[in-house]
């Protein structure tokens, strides 16, 4: 079996954005538009944390790829895919954490 990556799940994503019915919990998702994705997004990164603090490795994988579902149906929902968050980290990489870090506009 091949790996399955980010790109196959934003793949995954779009394509279940694009079917009609009420099959798909993506489209769900997507219908009750970003700021219902943005709040789901968000408990799945809190229930992350908990599995994370409560050592529970099974349970942190398991989490941790239901942020990355839904991180991506967040984008999605703002019009935003996978290689622009990419474009944006290989621009950060060109320089040291620290640096990237303190050249970062301030409000």
């Amino acid at each position: 079996m091949a790996r399955f990556t980010l790109h196959d799940l934003a793949a995954t994503v779009d394509a279940r954005a694009a079917s009609g019915g009420d099959s798909s919990y993506t489209k769900k998702l997507l219908d009750k538009g970003a700021e219902h994705c943005a709040k789901k997004f968000g408990e799945e990164a809190v229930e992350l944390v908990i599995a994370a603090v409560e050592n529970d490795r099974s349970h942190l994988i398991s989490e941790a790829a239901d942020v990355l579902f839904h991180m991506l149906v967040l984008l999605k929902s703002r019009g935003v895919n996978l290689e622009e968050v990419e474009a944006a980290l290989a621009q950060r990489t060109s320089m040291s954490g620290l640096e990237e870090k303190a050249s970062r506009k301030r409000d």
